[in-house]
């Protein structure tokens, strides 16, 4: 992906994140989700390529805008894009760390139509390649992790979301001797923080939706790190109807493991963040001076890095990045 490209998905992540940060701590999580998602389509649409939202706000007869299917631009590259525009809606809504507007592009055909269902996840760092697999127990894959980066397991730290479907995985996790860092919201950002710096996040595990996890899968492949998924129709309520759905559409075994290179099928792709409100990986918008910043995480995999971008925008007369 050209940095030129990368550079205007990050922009579009930063205008999605201006606009969806005035509802930060108001209460109102549809709001500022509409926010995001109106800023988001607009942006996309004054870009020069040919976009095609695969993973979205759901449906076309479920999501006015960024439906799966919905064509944007103003015509060129081809280009597949999967978009949360706000991950962590109750985060921005009760102003609580980690609420990101999050993109995930790549060459047109390379991500997987991802049900709208549950996917159980394993994400770690690149030292842990190789290391864990979904299908291993919680106690074999702590160790794994522990010993990929030299740390006894009692400092290991596993993300996983507060939810009543892990009470068991918790558990487990607290008999292996492992440290839980339990989140509320933002699936995306567990999984993409086991690769990034200064997380404190070592291991993610649990079920969580499945477009999340091609967003997360994406940011992952780019820098090396371990992304493995099991999509699990039975946690979902309407899981029949969706596998149903899914046997036309996602192209894989809907009953097998997912790797990395099943979820993202090729290696010219990006994934952008940018912060909502303030968290371990990225600051939240801000305004000071009469100016508006951000700040973004850009995971590339055509040169393997990770790059934090902050962001000026004074009197709205433009950006400079820094």
């Amino acid at each position: 992906m050209q940095a030129n490209r990368i550079m205007e998905i990050v922009n579009v992540a930063e205008l999605a994140a201006i606009d969806a940060a005035v509802w930060n701590g108001k209460g109102d999580k549809v709001s500022a989700d509409q926010a995001a998602t109106s800023a988001m389509r607009k942006a996309f649409n004054e870009m020069s390529f040919s976009g095609r939202i695969v993973i979205g706000e759901g449906e076309r007869d479920k999501a006015p805008m960024l439906f799966i299917g919905e064509e944007l631009g103003r015509g060129g590259e081809e280009i597949d894009i999967a978009v949360d525009p706000l991950e962590g809606t109750n985060l921005c809504a009760y102003n609580q760390a980690n609420a990101l507007t999050t993109i995930a592009v790549a060459p047109r055909g390379a991500l997987l139509f991802a049900p709208d269902t549950y996917m159980r996840k394993i994400a770690a760092g690149p030292a842990c390649v190789g290391k864990v697999h979904v299908d291993k127990t919680p106690a074999e894959n702590i160790a794994a992790v522990a010993e990929a980066l030299g740390k006894p397991v009692s400092e290991v730290n596993v993300c996983i979301l507060e939810r009543d479907r892990h009470a068991d995985l918790i558990k487990a996790v607290r008999e292996a001797g492992a440290r839980i860092r339990l989140i509320g919201d933002g699936d995306v950002f567990g999984a993409i923080a086991t690769a990034v710096p200064g997380t404190g996040i070592d291991l993610y595990m649990g079920t969580g939706g499945a477009p999340e996890g091609v967003l997360a899968c994406t940011g992952l492949k780019a820098i090396g790190g371990v992304f493995m998924g099991r999509f699990d129709f039975g946690v979902d309520e309407e899981g029949v109807e969706k596998r149903v759905r899914a046997e036309k559409t996602a192209g894989v075994n809907l009953d097998g493991v997912l790797t990395m290179d099943m979820l993202v099928r090729s290696d010219d792709a990006a994934f952008v963040a940018c912060g909502v409100t303030d968290g371990e990986m990225v600051s939240g918008v801000s305004h000071e001076g009469g100016s508006i910043t951000t700040e973004s995480v850009v995971m590339n995999s055509a040169d393997h890095t990770v790059r934090f971008i902050k962001t000026c925008r004074t009197n709205g007369d433009g950006a400079v990045r820094f």
